[in-house]
């Protein structure tokens, strides 16, 4: 998830490097929707991964 993010987000770069504003904010939204979702995910794995009870 964060490999597309961060793809995403050097697409929208490169996008308006060369003046292409429609496709830079929409890559760039994609990008941000992609990290947050990322992030969630990563904080629920945490939360979750860490609930094991005691291993006897």
């Amino acid at each position: 998830m964060l490999h597309y993010a961060i793809v995403f987000f050097l697409v929208a770069l490169v996008a308006a490097f060369f003046g292409f504003g429609g496709i830079a904010t929409d890559a760039a939204w994609i990008a941000k929707v992609l990290f947050v979702v990322f992030l969630i995910m990563a904080l629920v794995s945490l939360v979750f991964g860490r609930r094991r009870g005691p291993v006897l």
